[in-house]
């Protein structure tokens, strides 16, 4: 079993029904802060669905529809998932999860200096600030988001 990933979280740009804005909740979400992953079994929509909510209690998204039925699971069969914040690249927001009860990890930061915010140069231009470039899990994508 997959003791830790990296999962999307989407619907980021959609408003939450109190009103706020989960793409500035996720901007003032730090790389490495605790995210809460709360089930909806009544939503309308899927019951696999799994919120995500920042540490100040306010929904960053959901788990994609693909990855919330696997975590859904493991969290039913009594997996004690802890998750953390990774960072935002473009219409989606990252996070780690660990299903062990033990902290998550982030991936190892580079010298680059927005590497502190879950951001890298992008490999198309590698000495330029890409706010939109974004460290993959070196698994590779058959495990990460």
């Amino acid at each position: 079993m997959i003791p830790e990933l990296t999962l999307a979280v989407v619907g980021i740009d959609f408003p939450n029904a109190d009103g706020s804005n989960r793409r500035s909740e996720a901007m003032m979400t730090l790389p490495g802060e605790p995210v809460a992953l709360i089930p909806e079994p009544r939503n309308q929509h899927d019951s696999n669905v799994i919120a995500v909510v920042s540490p100040r209690g306010v929904q960053i998204g959901y788990l994609s529809a693909e990855r919330a039925p696997y975590v859904r699971a493991r969290m039913g069969r009594g997996d004690d998932a802890v998750a953390i914040f990774r960072g935002i690249n473009g219409g989606a927001a990252f996070i780690r999860v660990r299903f062990d009860g033990a902290h998550p990890t982030l991936p190892t930061p580079t010298d680059h200096p927005m590497a502190s915010r879950g951001l890298a140069p992008s490999p198309r231009t590698p000495n330029c600030h890409d706010p939109d470039a974004f460290y993959p899990d070196e698994d590779g994508p058959e495990w990460g988001a």
